[in-house]
Formats: structure tokens, C-alpha cells, sequence
């Protein structure tokens, strides 16, 4: 490998490397928040879980699920059962703007929830469902 070429390869993994050239793990700063909550609200918390957040998304109250206007699959497209309005999908892999705004999140999360659990998600909820979402490959 001649000098040029050899300059060309290190440039190349110094970039890749580069903390700046690396995004964060979609949602990981809404996990710690939601860690650190869950901590308060559940004195003997461990640690979110995929799978439960997976099970939280499916399961139904009453007669409805979130997956009822997100669909079962989160890399695709859903509709609002009683708008018709288009939602985007739901897992960062399919969407990269969705877990982008920590904002945002809450504001989804209080609606979402009152209206399918008619309560607040709690907070090991939350961080259990953004798990799985960034789980999904």
C-alpha cells in the first residue's frame, strides 16, 4: 500500500470513529430520563424491558390496543381509528425523526395513554415501550 493509499485508510476509520460522526442510540436520553423516574416510582427497579414494552403495545384495554391505529408491525405506517389521520411509524428504524424530541415523546405518551389505559403511562411503561421500539431492527 503506497503512502497515499495508507493516508486515504487512516482518515477514513479517524472519521468513522469520530465521536462526531457517530449519532446516539435513538431514545437513549429519553431511557435515562425514564430510568431515573422509574428508579423514584419503584423503589426495587432494574431495568427496562423489550419484551415487556412489546407486550404493553399488543395488549388490550378494552377494546383497544395502541396497535389498533399504530398496526401491529412499528416499521409501518398506521391510521387514527376515529380521525382516519395517517401516523408515521413508529419504530426509529423505519422513522428517524420518531424518539428525536424528547418533547414531543411526552406529549404523545399523555395522550396516547389517557386515551387507550385512561390514565398517565408510568414511567418503567414508557421506557419498556422505547425500548422495544429501538429493539426493532
Amino acid at each position: 500500500m503506497n503512502r497515499i493509499s495508507l493516508l486515504l485508510a487512516a482518515t477514513a476509520v479517524l472519521t468513522i470513529a469520530s465521536p462526531s460522526a457517530l449519532a446516539a442510540q435513538p431514545g437513549s436520553a429519553l431511557l435515562d430520563t425514564y430510568h431515573a423516574a422509574a428508579m423514584k416510582e419503584e423503589p426495587g427497579f432494574r431495568d427496562f424491558s423489550a419484551r415487556r414494552g412489546e407486550q404493553f403495545f399488543h395488549a388490550k384495554h378494552g377494546d383497544t390496543s395502541c396497535a389498533s391505529c399504530h398496526t401491529d408491525n412499528p416499521k409501518a405506517g398506521g391510521k387514527h381509528a376515529k380521525t382516519g389521520k395517517a401516523i408515521e411509524p413508529l419504530a426509529p428504524v423505519a422513522n428517524a425523526k420518531r424518539l428525536s424530541d424528547a418533547a414531543k415523546v411526552e406529549k404523545w405518551f399523555k395522550r396516547n395513554c389517557n386515551d387507550v389505559l385512561q390514565r398517565a403511562c408510568t414511567a418503567r411503561e414508557k421506557g419498556d415501550f422505547v425500548a422495544w421500539l429501538v429493539s426493532v431492527k
